[in-house]
């Protein structure tokens, strides 16, 4: 679990091997975590957004999806870079599902009501590691800002 994946973390990342659930799950949270510190200010309301988050995206209880964004936390900071984590998850998550990863990370940064350069430049940055179109990572945006206004 968490331990198995700090220890690949340490490591050169590989990408031909299969990304086990858990870790995928793990290598999300932490993504969400680095897009709720982008602007440095870790807000109740990203951790809720995390957790939501995660609950939508792997149909986990309330306990569980804290748990998971403690994971998450864990990882965060054990990591020394953004890299570990988007390879191992272009590893193991289809092209398809990257945008859903993208738009989670909007909803997380988009919580707080304030918008830094820090978030933007961080969020490019993802969108081109995970290997997704730079027009998906933007209409992924458009998402969040219209599921944050209803």
């Amino acid at each position: 679990m968490l331990t198995d994946l700090l220890r690949r973390l340490a490591g050169r990342p590989e990408n031909d091997a299969p990304l086990p659930a858990e870790d995928q799950r793990i290598a999300v949270a932490a993504l969400l975590v680095i897009a709720a510190h982008a602007d440095h200010h870790y807000a109740d309301i990203e951790r809720v957004h995390i957790e939501r988050a995660l609950t939508d995206r792997y149909g986990l209880n309330p306990e569980a999806a804290a748990a998971l964004r403690a994971q998450g936390e864990a990882a965060e900071q054990a990591s020394v870079d953004l890299y570990r984590f988007t390879s191992l998850v272009k590893a193991g998550v289809p092209l398809e599902e990257r945008a859903a990863i993208i738009e989670a990370m909007w909803r997380v940064i988009l919580a707080d009501a304030e918008r830094e350069p820090h978030e933007e430049q961080l969020m490019r940055r993802v969108t081109d590691l995970l290997g997704v179109d730079p027009r998906e990572g933007i209409a992924a945006r458009s998402r969040a800002q219209a599921k944050l206004s209803t």
